[in-house]
């Protein structure tokens, strides 16, 4: 392995054994293999700026969650007073189905 680099638990696995960091490079351990790619920006010294020009799917599925979440929360709430709870409970189930399809479509985007 590359002298001086991390093992880390952010990015994307891929099906890889472990990962690795060395500033923007981030290395990826399979067994018969390794990767390697150039981000823009490390994730552990500016995780805001590797979201939006590394991983902006990563930004979507989060928008998309909590956009649609909010509104299928409020819209049942408002619909029905009594129901509190279906209100959030049913947000929640909109939250994760649409922040994870929004994060798998933007990614095949990306490809």
């Amino acid at each position: 392995m590359l002298e001086g680099a991390q093992e880390t638990k952010l990015g994307d696995k891929k099906g890889a054994k472990k990962q690795y960091r060395y500033g923007n490079l981030h290395i990826r351990e399979y067994d018969d293999k390794y990767t390697v790619h150039m981000d823009k920006y490390d994730p552990r010294s500016d995780p805001i700026r590797h979201l939006v020009w590394d991983a902006p799917e990563v930004l979507i599925g989060l928008a998309g969650a909590v956009i649609v979440g909010s509104k299928v929360a409020s819209y049942l709430y408002n619909k029905n007073k009594s129901t509190k709870q279906l209100s959030i409970f049913s947000g929640l189930v909109a939250s994760l189905v649409t922040g994870y399809a929004s994060y798998v479509v933007s990614k095949k985007l990306k490809e």
